[in-house]
């Protein structure tokens, strides 16, 4: 579509919003936020609004997030929005595709269609898909882009550590870490993850000789690290000569930084999905080009 003229976003995402904005040639549009000593929320937009209108939420620590969208997208609509477009770096409440027990609530579902509500179009990174294979399946909007920070990854880890070998901390990180790899032919493996629990996962090496290598440990997501903890445990232990990682999205929950470092991982990359001390790769010029690519 046409470039929008506005991007709507919240204090806390100036930084961000500020990169896609001059990437993409949009005008911003700061809201105004205000908790009541309830806790409920009382937002103020711009008072009129183009046709086209992009919205900037990423969704780490989402459910009041959430509401804030729900508020934001209906006035929005009421001020003169007839297209609007959530980008939202990180998307949550992905992983919980299914009911794995009688009862549980299937919340991407519940979340995608709550959001399809709201939105024309969708543009995320690295959604945690598993059993659903596109995006669109999970948030039902007319135009849902999926954009990758592998790619961008791959190249920070080729500047820094040129011969590295990427392992993946699990299987469904393997078409991830293919992607990564191909870009600079960087050898590449995936671990075995067994969950049994949200802190507690048991993880094995794959086959092959990590004597003597520089290892990349490279994820979509790192919440609370322990997986990626085991990960850099048993490659030490197998020679490697030194572990980093690389993510996506840095949510490093708790004291999940400190962790990764006492278990001897160096360096900590990250894309700017989520704002972290670790963001070393940013996602506004992607951003950008998925919002010239919409059709209204």
């Amino acid at each position: 579509m046409s470039s929008p003229a506005v991007l709507l976003h919240f204090d806390d995402e100036l930084a961000s919003a500020q990169r896609i904005a001059a990437q993409a040639g949009l005008t911003l549009g700061p809201m105004a936020r205000h908790r009541f000593p309830d806790g409920e929320l009382k937002l103020r937009l711009p008072a009129a609004l183009p046709e086209h209108v992009v919205v900037l939420r990423t969704l780490d620590h989402p459910n009041e997030k959430l509401v804030e969208l729900l508020l934001l997208a209906r006035t929005a609509r009421e001020l003169g929005a007839r297209h609007l477009t959530l980008v939202s770096p990180y998307l949550a409440y992905m992983r919980q595709d299914i009911a794995f027990t009688p009862g549980e609530a299937v919340s991407q579902r519940i979340v995608g269609q709550f959001l399809a509500g709201l939105f024309d179009a969708v543009i995320t990174v690295d959604p945690h898909l598993h059993r659903v294979a596109t995006l669109q399946e999970a948030v039902p909007v007319p135009q849902a882009v999926v954009l990758s920070g592998a790619p961008l990854l791959a190249n920070l880890v080729a500047q820094q550590r040129p011969n590295a070998l990427l392992v993946g901390p699990d299987e469904e990180s393997a078409q991830w870490i293919a992607q990564a790899a191909a870009r600079h032919g960087f050898d590449h493996a995936v671990c075995r993850k067994v969950r049994h629990g949200d802190r507690s996962v048991t993880i094995e090496l794959p086959a092959g000789n990590f004597s003597g290598r520089a290892v990349v440990l490279l994820d979509d997501v790192a919440s609370s690290g322990h997986t990626l903890v085991q990960a850099a445990r048993l490659l030490l232990a197998a020679g490697a000569t030194s572990v980093d990682v690389a993510v996506t999205h840095a949510l490093f929950a708790g004291d999940a930084l400190q962790l990764l470092s006492e278990a001897g991982i160096g360096q900590v990359w990250s894309t700017d999905c989520i704002a972290h001390a670790s963001n070393a790769v940013s996602m506004a010029p992607a951003i950008a080009a998925a919002l010239a690519g919409l059709t209204p």
